[in-house]
């Protein structure tokens, strides 16, 4: 994960208020962790109901993020850090009330 962006695919039902919260939620971690810029959402892809669309975290975001957040990163449930990862960040979506799934997709 580190070195490169990466990419989390968010599936919703509910594109348009979950895209706002997921843009949020983005933008208070940017500035917890001093960075702008850090993240790119893109346009979604619909499919039987579900709307699809990703964030690409910018490898200056991904540090910030380790920084602030490593140690909570670290202590979530998965195997792997990039499991450790997606769960941090769909716990952290759910916390401010999105109702999303993410899957992080390879840059």
């Amino acid at each position: 994960m580190h070195g490169r962006p990466t990419i989390l695919q968010i599936a919703t039902t509910n594109y348009e208020a979950d895209r706002e919260i997921i843009s949020n939620i983005m933008e208070e971690i940017q500035t917890l962790c001093g960075i702008k810029e850090g993240f790119l959402i893109s346009n979604s892809m619909e499919r039987f109901g579900w709307a699809f669309f990703k964030v690409l975290i910018k490898t200056e975001l991904l540090a910030g993020m380790d920084l602030k957040f490593g140690d909570q990163i670290a202590k979530t449930k998965g195997k792997k850090v990039e499991e450790k990862f997606v769960t941090f960040m769909t716990k952290f979506f759910e916390n401010k009330n999105a109702k999303v799934k993410v899957k992080l997709v390879d840059a």
